[in-house]
């Protein structure tokens, strides 16, 4: 962990969709260099917290700090001056299958950069490629890759834009034993060389045991634990060890 500054403070947060109260006076403060992972049923509020982080999602009551700042009283515009410095790995890789994988790098570049020169995108696709050790897929499209690799490069896409912050959405669902582990090493290794804060949503044991610094337990909208693996491993709740069966 990099510090104390707190980079994500979400402080008593709400959000229902309809009867369904999915956050439920929701509290965490994540720390800068911090990986912090967040465990929770389906249902239990995770994805929508990362949402609500990135503004995808508007929480009906309560404040969302991100660099100091209250997202949940930012417009759009005002929105989208932070939202570069916020990655968001979308649990299926959200890759355009009709663009080629140096298609799918160079149009999230150009969106976010405006007067980007070609051969700054081009630098740029090549750094961020080799960060997951895919250069040579550079031509690819999606349908060549395996499932895997897509991770990898939907993690090149969230990468090319030097995000401050990465919010991972399932990392490693759908893959086999040996490519979860991989991909859960690979994000460790980027957090240690970008000295990037993130948040990772999984259900997968062994990744939040790979890349967590520190563990949420998220149930019912709320949060009823937290600590690292070890410690939450051996707790005398039942209801939080129950996750580390």
């Amino acid at each position: 962990m990099e510090n104390n500054t707190p980079v994500i403070e979400i402080k008593n947060v709400y959000k229902a969709f309809g009867g369904n109260k999915v956050l439920n006076g929701m509290n965490a403060t994540i720390h800068k260099g911090e990986d912090v992972v967040i465990l929770g049923r389906s249902g239990s509020g995770k994805s929508v917290t990362i949402k609500c982080v990135v503004g995808l999602e508007h929480p009906d009551k309560g404040t969302i700090k991100v660099f100091g700042t209250d997202i949940t009283q930012l417009n759009n515009k005002e929105l989208n001056e932070i939202r570069p410095r916020i990655g968001f790995m979308f649990q299926n890789g959200a890759l355009y299958d009709s663009m080629s994988v140096r298609q799918n790098l160079a149009f999230t570049l150009k969106h976010h950069e405006k007067d980007i020169t070609p051969e700054v995108v081009e630098e740029k696709i090549t750094e961020a490629l080799e960060n997951v050790g895919l250069l040579e897929a550079i031509d690819k499209m999606p349908a060549e890759l395996s499932g895997g690799m897509r991770k990898r490069i939907g993690m090149a896409r969230t990468l090319i834009t030097k995000p401050e912050i990465i919010l991972y959405d399932e990392p490693t669902s759908g893959l086999d034993t040996i490519t979860a582990r991989e991909i859960s090493e690979l994000m460790v290794a980027i957090q240690k060389k970008n000295k990037t804060t993130s948040i990772v949503i999984t259900h997968d044991l062994a990744c939040a045991k790979i890349t967590g610094d520190r563990i949420i337990v998220l149930q019912e909208g709320k949060i009823t634990a937290e600590g690292t693996y070890a410690e939450l491993e051996k707790s005398k709740d039942l209801s939080v060890r129950s996750f580390f069966i």
